[in-house]
């Protein structure tokens, strides 16, 4: 879009072109609200966007704005975990429900009635139908519709009724009696009522009566306050559903009303108000509305939240930061909600809000007439309806007019947002409405004060929140005052919120608004205060300051206990209810004391107020707008300053001001004479009543000021010197501070007049003194602690408190306790319990407090010899001790040969210097003993030090660990050689060289460890050579590392040897065995030898796989070997002869010698020479089937050939099986056998005549044989003759045919029959040629019969159908193909064919009920019955012989028994469609029509069907002609129609139908009506004639003559304003308006005629034009946004003729002037519906008093 232009929903375009929403019954018709698309740049800001639009988009409510395409927000939910309460909705209460009837109320009413009017002070029981009558639910019920006369009049007895017992059914008769019953009981009460509260609703703005209390609770639920009524009607909460679940449940609920099929919005929408207004029962659904945001989690990306997995952080950051993030929206720049300190859920906190099918959201507008945001994020469309904000008085009074007895039970009905009403109802009564269809991704924003409402289409999610621009400002000071006169709990307060976003300040735009919302607050305010202080309430205070002033809601405000506002600036409290507030404007509801014990709360004076309305004058300064109402204001106020604020006082009239002056005066003297508490308190709480005003009592504010600083000084002074004088007596009082008492003496002048303040200064200066002396002592170099002590006394009895001697107390405190701790260090024994740090502490503190004690030479000789340790230790770590030892220590050390040591050699573990040995290693290297000696020493010399020495104590641990390591060491080396678990020793020896290497102290056993581990190494080899099977390499590897370490001799070592020769020994006869060949026992001796050796031997292997290898060998042998003397043979017919070939071949290849192997090469030479022989014969075989001249021969000797080879065959072929194996060859002689004996078979069969059976029998042998390279050209002839007879067999055998086989063709049995006579008669002993002679006879009678019937015979309708394969052209309309042949021979050129309409498109379209006889497609030739073809069907069935006719016709049927299904499906499904789409079954109904015309069987059945349903199409589209046309039809036209519906049995359920009747009666009501008024003289109001002419011509019936008589109707002249009624009438020359002789007194009538409207003089003509302009041109900046009133009718407004002469025209006066042209521009300053084209009406009417002199006027 540009620049803040709409464009149409649908098509494009202005908002003139906008469409409205029309509902299938007509019972809606609304128009839709404008839609913007923001370009990309539009939609960075969404204030300054929806700022552009609001001027455009305001009178309609609502808008919708599609953001860009690239704008698309995540879902920022987990769908699956997403949890969620609901609520439910009883739709069908939404409306038709009864009132909340408070029935004890009522008793009491009805009995004061009774008791008053009947003598009766009890009722009677009421018997309805057998139970008991509820009067209090009767009588609200018909007080809904309008009462008993109304009720009765348009008979609504039955809706009554189902308020009164919903649910149940009633008769004719029962609504007869329920009438009489209210008659009787009820009616003269409803007039008792109607007057008792006609006269308690006087006074009452807007239905809410102002003496009447609420009786409403606060739902603190949550943060956002709602009210809720006990007795009311409303939503229940529900269950607690995942979204799965409630998908599931809202699927079934739209699959239960509109199936499976899509539906329209119209269908949905009709159904809803369907159910609304009760008529399809009771319907509940559910809705997941108000879903706090900060508790279930809000669907935009928020940065409070936890990214989703499936989107990308630059996404979610992007969104999270968006303008048009809900969350972001309420406090962006330029939002008056940006001051809210606390989040409000709904306002602040957006809501989530999760629906189905019908969930609703009722008529309301938001709290504080805030603007609302609503974003769709996915599912179904949500629909809304909106009344524009400046309608809403005109909604709120249809509301009322229509739900009269909902608002008596409610007066805050539309607050509670559970009430719906058609939005046709509205419109109806003049409301304007308007539609959006919100879809996923749109934006719905609703204006301040606008109603709006809507449902859901089905499952969906939407989220939505308020904010508040700058334009919002007077809309919510409305809305504040509209919650005080409601009682409703507002959300914020409005004052507090003007009052802290004019502190923070705001921008240019915002600062009108602003400053127009101030001072309206400031002159309510001011005007309150003023009432007050008249009323006598003096008496005031300031209200405690905010914590945190730049922000709303940081604290609670108390509310009025009345109207339940929260009272910011000011609130009304008395003493005997302290804790109770009320507002200004409830004050004297507070409690029954006098005005002057109540107390007035502020917390602004006027004087601050009025800087607060300059802060944002300076953001517009130099506005001449904003200067002119400054001034305006100062003038307004002018009047009531406090000058002019009067009250009697003492008996006479004064002023403010006055009574200001004189306090004035009393209190100058009050700061002359000593002071009095008394007299000061006097004084500031007169001024209470002065301080309240504006800046004219800022003298008074100014004394007030010296006034409580004076009494504040004066009531310290005594209660310091108090002080000072109560601790000489009491010393538990805290004692006063010379620096308070310097600061009450520092005021030059003082205060006030105070004596006492001269003996505080004598107390001052006697402290001065003793801090003097205090300061000397402690700046002495050196003092004794006796002078400290009684110094101190002295300060500590001095009664001021003085600051040094808190540093002298302390002083002495450090000195006794320096003491202490060196005396406890001087006793202290326990080694190491000092820190050095602690002593060197003390030394400090010595030099600091400059003493001279006994204590300070102990401490100094305990510090040095603590010293001299730490400087040995020092000095002992910084040698080779701590490091390493030198190098001639480690060369001695590595050179050194280790030697094992003997058993009897242990190590003293108390002694560092262990045995002989070691003695030795530290002979050898001096050094090291000297450092190890002094590390002795050291640790001796100072172990039982009171000090803690680090250094010390790492040396002695240094020295106890070198001990431990050499203890364990000695234990290892206990017979180590002897021990069984090597493999420990060498982790022992492992873990102590590791341990010793990390030692401080160099120790000489290192290199003995060493040693020590490789030798343990050694042994375990040893072991694991005994414990498993190892190989030779490593015994010898395991034998030479004993060796080199000297232990070879050991016992283990001795037997690993022993082991080693053996297994060499057997490794030598294992290779000779293997290289001679041996035996099977040499191979099984050395085997058995192995197993004594626990060793791996190289070539035990290969001895175990010879063997191995020889056995398997025997094994697989034994079934091929005959009885040779090794084994018997065992015949086995399943041997594989290349297996036993494979077997010779192995046997080749053995490393044992075995006698089987002579054996089995036998075998394979015996099987050699049987394949030789059987491939002779099979030659032979072969060279017999191949011999031509067989058949030539005798028969006897070719059989009897045959019958020789066979046996031979058979012979060798047993011979082959004798042997036992699996000869190929073997298959082979079978086959030929076989071949063989089948073709003996043959022959010996053709020489004698053959049966079926047996030629049966033979061919089935036939399929059985083996076929290969034997077959040849003796079994070919054979087969082909045996073929032929199975072919004969099949034709002529009946029995076959009667075993289901298909029936030859007709020229089959002929070609068979032409052989069979070839061969001869007698070749075949079959009766079947016979009956095939006589089955010919018969086929051809039927064939005539069919041929008559079709009227073509078979080849001219194969030709016909062959020609339908060439050329086809498509039709235009319907897309279906035609064959150009088929067409009418000049409808279509087939070359040059392009697009064109066919008859059958045309002939539904138009509603034409005749069928054409030239239509394209229809058939030319001869139809014949369906019936008939039939019958020829079944007759063909008895035939054994198949013939192409039957096929053909077989088809033909089939195909017309489906046409027949499909188009009785198509007229059936027309006949039971009532629905209002034509389109579908006008298309169903063109593929019926040409299905009939092309078929060339004609069906009887179908075509009447089919008749009927194009009659009742044509019917429908005619009626829709009417219905949708642009010309609207008359009555006569409407009724005719309805008259033909009859006749053709249209049913009453059709849509086109029942729409008729609709429009009918509707269109009858209304001419019934419009004669009436036409014919009342001017009886009803001409707003009522203007509705019904509205209504006349929005139907859909064209009523010219009625809307002709009625516009002339409308027209009204005279000051009587009455329309013309033939009485006698004359114009003014000047404005050409009629008036009535007997109006206006006029008998005769003069030669010029001006009415008295046109004589006012020239000066009241200038003041009366100035005063009409300025008052219809106000200033854009301060007017409020409203909505445009609606334009004017346009109608033929008829006027009479004139019965004066023709005047000349005259110059038309400025006045006359001013009126026409703010006419023209201003149409809002008449009623619309009253004003007259061209005629004056404003002047008119303001002058309508000079008119006195001329006329009576009746009172």
């Amino acid at each position: 879009m540009g620049k803040g232009r709409p464009r149409a929903v649908e098509r494009g375009g202005g908002l003139g072109q906008l469409t409205s929403v029309t509902s299938g019954n007509g019972s809606l018709n609304i128009p839709l609200a404008p839609v913007y698309y923001p370009s990309e740049e539009e939609f960075k800001d969404p204030l300054e966007f929806i700022y552009k639009i609001r001027a455009e988009a305001e009178p309609y409510g609502i808008c919708k704005i599609v953001p860009p395409k690239s704008w698309k927000p995540p879902f920022a939910l987990d769908l699956n975990s997403f949890t969620f309460p609901t609520k439910t909705q009883a739709i069908h209460q939404l409306q038709a429900r009864p009132a909340s009837c408070d029935s004890k109320t009522f008793e009491l009413e009805y009995v004061r009635f009774l008791e008053a009017h009947c003598g009766r002070k009890s009722r009677k029981k009421v018997i309805f139908e057998g139970e008991e009558l509820d009067l209090c639910k009767l009588f609200n019920a018909a007080k809904r519709f309008g009462g008993y006369d109304k009720v009765t009049k348009e008979k609504k007895w039955g809706e009554v009724f189902k308020f009164v017992r919903p649910g149940n059914k009633i008769s004719e008769c029962a609504k007869y009696v329920l009438g009489q019953l209210y008659r009787e009981h009820l009616y003269d009460y409803e007039e008792y009522y109607c007057k008792l509260h006609i006269g308690k609703s006087k006074g009452c703005k807007r239905g809410v009566h102002n003496g009447r209390k609420s009786d409403q609770k606060s739902d603190s639920s949550s943060s956002r306050k709602r009210r809720k009524n006990n007795n009311s009607f409303g939503f229940v909460p529900g269950k607690r559903f995942s979204l799965e679940a409630f998908r599931k449940l809202a699927d079934r609920t739209k699959k239960k009303w509109f199936g499976t099929m899509s539906c329209s919005r119209v269908q949905i929408e009709k159904k809803f108000w369907e159910i609304v207004e009760g008529s399809l029962g009771e319907v509940e659904v559910m809705y997941g509305s108000d879903l706090d945001t900060s508790i279930y989690g809000s669907g935009f990306p928020s940065s409070n939240d936890e990214r989703l997995e499936s989107v990308d952080a630059d996404v979610w950051d992007e969104y999270c930061n968006s303008p048009w993030n809900l969350n972001n929206l309420p406090k962006l720049r330029g939002s008056m909600l940006r001051a809210v300190h606390h989040n409000i859920a709904g306002v602040m906190v957006p809501w989530l809000y999760i629906g189905m099918l019908f969930s609703a959201f009722c008529w309301h507008f938001e709290d504080h007439c805030f603007y609302s945001m609503n974003y769709h994020h996915w599912g179904e469309p949500k629909c809304w309806y909106s009344v524009p904000g400046g309608e809403a008085s005109a909604f709120e009074k249809v509301m009322r007019s229509c739900l009269p007895d909902l608002f008596d039970a409610q007066p805050d009905l539309l607050f509670q947002l559970v009430t719906m009403l058609n939005p046709s109802v509205l419109q109806e009564n003049g409301v304007p409405v308007y539609s959006v269809l919100q879809e996923p991704g749109n934006f719905v924003i609703t204006f301040p004060r606008s109603y709006h409402g809507g449902f859901n289409f089905g499952l969906n999610c939407a989220e939505a929140v308020n904010f508040a621009p700058a334009d919002w400002l007077p809309h919510g000071g409305f809305a504040s005052e509209l919650y005080q006169l409601y009682h409703k709990p507002a959300v914020l307060s409005h004052e507090e919120l003007l009052c802290v976003v004019a502190k923070i300040g705001c921008d240019t735009k915002a600062a009108p608004y602003m400053n127009k919302e101030l001072l309206r607050v400031f002159g309510k305010e001011k005007m309150w205060r003023e009432r007050l202080w008249k009323k006598g309430l003096v008496k005031t205070s300031v209200m405690a300051p905010r914590k945190n002033p730049d922000y709303v809601g940081t604290e609670e405000d108390p509310t009025c206990i009345i109207c339940q506002q929260y009272l910011y600036l000011s609130a009304v409290v008395c003493h005997c209810r302290p804790a109770t507030f009320v507002c200004l404007e409830h004050w004297e509801h507070l409690c029954e004391c006098t005005p002057r014990k109540r107390h007035l709360l502020y917390r602004h004076s006027l004087a601050e107020l009025d800087e607060l309305i300059c802060m944002p004058e300076n953001a517009i300064s130099g506005c001449s707008n904003s200067r002119r109402q400054r001034s305006l204001l100062q003038q307004n106020l002018s009047s009531t300053d406090s000058g002019a604020l009067t009250k009697k006082v003492k008996g006479k009239q004064m002023t403010l001001a006055q009574l200001a002056e004189e306090w004035l005066l009393n209190s100058c003297k009050i700061f002359q004479l000593s002071f009095s508490s008394n007299a000061y308190a006097n004084a500031l709480k007169e001024a209470q009543q002065f301080l309240w005003s504006g800046s004219e009592m800022d003298p008074v504010r100014d004394v007030v000021k010296n006034l409580v600083q004076g009494k504040q000084w004066a009531e310290r002074v005594r209660q310091c010197l108090s002080a000072v004088e109560s601790w000489s007596n009491s010393k538990d009082v805290e004692k006063v501070c010379i620096e308070h008492i310097d600061d009450l003496l520092k005021h030059d002048p003082l205060p006030c007049n105070e004596p006492v303040h001269l003996k505080l200064k004598e107390h001052a200066e006697a402290a001065r003194v003793l801090v003097q002396e205090i300061v000397d002592i402690l700046s002495e170099p050196t003092s004794s602690l006796s002078a400290l002590e009684d110094l101190h006394m002295r300060a500590s009895n001095f009664p001021v408190y003085v600051n040094g001697s808190d540093k002298l107390a302390k002083k002495i405190s450090s000195m006794k306790a320096w003491i202490d701790n060196v005396k406890k260090c001087v006793l202290e024994t326990r080694p190491a319990a000092i820190e050095t740090d602690f002593l060197y502490h003390l030394k400090s503190e010595m030099l600091e407090l400059q003493m001279h004690v006994p204590e300070k030479e102990m401490l100094l000789k305990l510090i040095g010899r603590a010293e001299l340790c730490q400087a040995q230790c020092k000095e002992m770590l910084k040698g080779p001790v701590t490091l390493e030892l030198t190098a001639t220590a480690r060369q001695t050390t590595a050179t050194r040969r280790t030697v094992a040591l003997p058993d009897s050699h242990r190590v003293n573990q108390g002694n560092l210097l262990g045995y002989d040995f070691r003695r030795e290693c530290l002979s050898c290297n001096p050094e090291l003993l000297r450092l190890l000696q002094k590390l002795e020493l050291l640790v001796q010399e100072f172990g039982a030090l009171v000090v803690n020495i680090p250094d010390l104590k790492l040396l002695r641990q240094y020295h106890d660990d070198t001990i431990s390591w050499i203890s364990r060491f000695n234990q290892i080396l206990v017979n180590i050689h002897e021990r069984e678990d090597q493999e420990t020793v060498v982790d022992e020896l492992k873990c102590l060289q590791r341990d010793g290497s990390f030692l401080r102290v160099r120790v000489t056993e290192l290199a003995l460890v060493e040693a020590e581990l490789s030798r343990a190494c050694c042994r375990a080899k040893a072991l694991k050579v005994h414990r498993t099977k190892t190989t030779l390499d490593f015994v010898q590897q395991v034998l030479s590392e004993a060796a080199v370490l000297q232990i070879e001799k050991e016992q283990l070592f001795v037997s690993v040897s022993k082991m080693r020769a053996a297994a060499i020994s057997w490794e030598e006869r294992a290779i000779q065995i293997l290289a001679a060949q041996s035996k099977l026992e040499d191979f099984e001796n050395a085997i058995r030898a192995s197993e004594e050796i626990f060793m791996t031997l190289p070539s035990l292997p290969a001895v175990k796989d010879a063997v191995s290898a020889a056995k398997s060998w025997l094994e697989s042998s034994k079934p091929f070997l005959q009885s040779s003397g090794v084994t018997t043979f065992i015949s086995n017919p399943g041997l594989s002869y290349e297996k036993l070939k494979e077997q010779v071949s192995r046997s080749k290849i053995l490393e044992v010698s075995l006698a089987e192997q002579m054996a089995i090469k036998t075998v394979m030479r015996n099987c050699e020479e049987w394949r030789s022989q059987a491939c002779f014969f099979l030659n032979d075989v072969e060279e017999m089937m191949n011999r031509k001249d067989t058949f030539k021969r005798v028969r006897a000797d070719v059989i009897s050939d045959i019958e020789q080879l066979r046996i031979k065959v058979e012979t060798v072929a047993a011979a082959g099986l004798s042997l036992g194996y699996d000869f190929c060859e073997i298959s082979m002689l079978q086959n030929a056998s076989s071949i063989l004996q089948w073709c003996s078979k043959v022959l010996f069969l053709c020489s004698e005549a053959p049966s079926l059976e047996d030629v049966d029998k033979l061919i089935k042998e036939m399929s059985n044989l083996p076929t290969g390279c034997i077959i040849g050209f003796v079994y070919m002839s054979l087969s082909d003759g045996i073929s032929w007879l199975k072919r004969a067999i099949e034709v002529l055998s009946v029995s076959y045919c009667r075993r289901g086989i298909r029936n030859s063709h007709l020229t089959d049995a002929e070609d068979i029959l032409m052989k069979s006579q070839e061969l001869g008669n007698g070749a075949f002993h079959c009766s079947e040629l016979e009956m095939v002679m006589s089955e010919f006879e018969t086929v051809q009678n039927w064939m005539q019969q069919g041929k008559e019937v079709v009227g073509c015979s078979a080849e001219d309708a194969t030709a016909f159908l062959g020609s339908l394969l060439k050329k086809v052209t498509k039709r235009y309309s319907c897309s279906n193909s035609y064959h150009l042949k088929c067409l009418v021979p000049k409808s279509v050129d087939g070359n040059n064919s392009k697009e064109f309409v066919c008859q059958y498109c045309a002939i539904v379209d138009s509603g034409s009920i005749c069928r054409s006889k030239d239509s394209p497609l229809r058939y030319k030739g001869k139809c014949p019955q369906l019936e008939t073809l039939v019958e020829l069907c079944s007759d063909a069935e008895k035939f054994t012989i198949r013939i192409e006719e039957k096929d053909l016709l077989l088809e033909i049927v089939d195909q017309a028994l489906a046409c027949r299904g499909c188009l009785s499906e198509i007229v059936d499904s027309s006949l039971s469609f009532f629905e209002k789409d034509i389109f579908s079954i006008s298309r169903k109904l063109t593929i019926a029509l040409k299905a009939l015309d092309v078929a060339g069987v004609y069906d009887t059945l179908v075509s009447r069907k089919f008749d009927l349903a194009l009659a009742r199409n044509s019917w429908r589209i005619r009626a829709s002609e009417l219905i949708e046309g642009s010309q609207k039809p008359a009555l006569q036209q409407i009724q005719r129609h309805l008259k033909e519906g009859l006749a053709i049995n249209v049913p009453p359920e059709d849509y086109f139908k029942q729409k008729l009747e609709e429009v009918k009666e509707a269109g009858m009501q209304w001419a019934e009506l419009a004669k009436k008024v036409v014919g009342d003289n001017g009886n009803l109001e001409l707003d009522k004639v203007f509705e019904l002419i509205t209504e006349g011509e929005n139907l859909a019936i064209h009523f010219e003559k009625e809307l002709k008589l009625l516009r002339a109707r409308s027209v009204l002249y005279c000051i009587c304003r009455k329309p013309y009624n033939q009485r006698p009438m004359i114009a003014c020359d000047e404005c050409d308006e009629w008036y009535h002789f007997d109006c206006i007194n006029l008998v005769t009538p003069p030669k010029i005629y001006i009415c008295p409207a046109c004589k006012p003089q020239i000066d009241r003509k200038i003041s009366v034009s100035t005063s009409v302009k300025e008052d219809r041109s106000p200033s854009t900046k301060d007017s409020e946004p409203q909505t445009p009133s609606p334009r004017p009718l346009k109608s033929q407004w008829r006027r009479p003729q004139k019965k004066s002469k023709p005047r000349k025209k005259q110059k038309v006066s400025s006045v006359a002037d001013g009126c026409s042209n703010s006419s023209s521009c201003e149409p809002s300053v008449l009623l619309w519906r009253n004003r007259k084209p061209f005629r004056r009406t404003a002047q008119k009417r303001a002058d309508l008093g000079n008119l006195s002199p001329f006329f009576l006027l009746e009172h």
